[in-house]
């Protein structure tokens, strides 16, 4: 199999994912947008995995390559390819099947838990509630015929399934220690106390023991996700 990933912002890898595709022997290859984004064939990819960042996917007039990102997520999605969208990455196949994204009233950042919402081939190997990674500020509503997966206290979109082929996860269990110190140092600005963000010192006291949680997590996510 072969897996492309989009890069939003060079400090926000693919994390455990890359981890995943390597023990399995699986080729990748990027598009990177803060570089030359250049999008591939459809032909060229099995698994497209869309990575997050801090810009919203509404700001097309900012961000030039934004428009041809959303289109090449839609040819992919149309093209049956194995689509999987991370925190923006959601927000942008939550906005190809047709939602609004925007400004939530709440950001949720730090080690927060998520609540399974209906028992899914894709949740089956994970707890009913579990703790996970969160860095993000936008919503928008669950997308017609998607199937919600997760929930949190602070946003009631935390992940959904569109079809066998397409999942949006907004939390991060990609995350790995050098992922996480790359978001705190890129994006400390954000870490302003309130319900549902931590203070760096907190979000770092968590990340040796929820590493491998996260990455045992993600696996079994993936390992589903590719058998649908």
């Amino acid at each position: 199999m072969h897996i492309h990933f989009i890069q939003h912002v060079a400090f926000e890898y693919p994390g455990s994912i890359l981890d995943w595709a390597v023990e399995n022997n699986y080729t990748t290859s990027y598009t990177k947008t803060f570089e030359d984004a250049e999008f591939p064939q459809t032909g060229t990819f099995d698994f497209l995995v869309i990575l997050g960042g801090p810009m919203g996917v509404y700001e097309e007039d900012k961000y030039s390559w934004m428009k041809a990102e959303k289109a090449f997520v839609k040819s992919a999605i149309d093209a049956n390819k194995k689509v999987l969208g991370v925190c923006l990455g959601s927000q942008f196949i939550a906005n190809v099947l047709g939602e609004e994204v925007y400004s939530h009233t709440l950001k949720e950042i730090g080690w927060l838990p998520v609540n399974k919402v209906a028992e899914h081939p894709l949740t089956n190997a994970l707890p009913d509630e579990f703790i996970t990674f969160h860095w993000h500020g936008d919503t928008f509503a669950l997308p017609n015929d998607t199937v919600q997966l997760f929930r949190s206290a602070g946003c009631e979109q935390q992940g959904f399934v569109y079809g066998n082929h397409v999942a949006g996860l907004q939390f991060h269990m990609e995350v790995k220690e050098d992922l996480l110190n790359g978001m705190t140092e890129n994006e400390r600005s954000e870490l302003i106390p309130a319900q549902y963000v931590q203070s760096e010192e907190i979000i770092n006291s968590y990340i040796k023991e929820q590493a491998p949680k996260q990455k045992a997590y993600m696996k079994a996510f993936l390992d589903a996700f590719i058998k649908l």
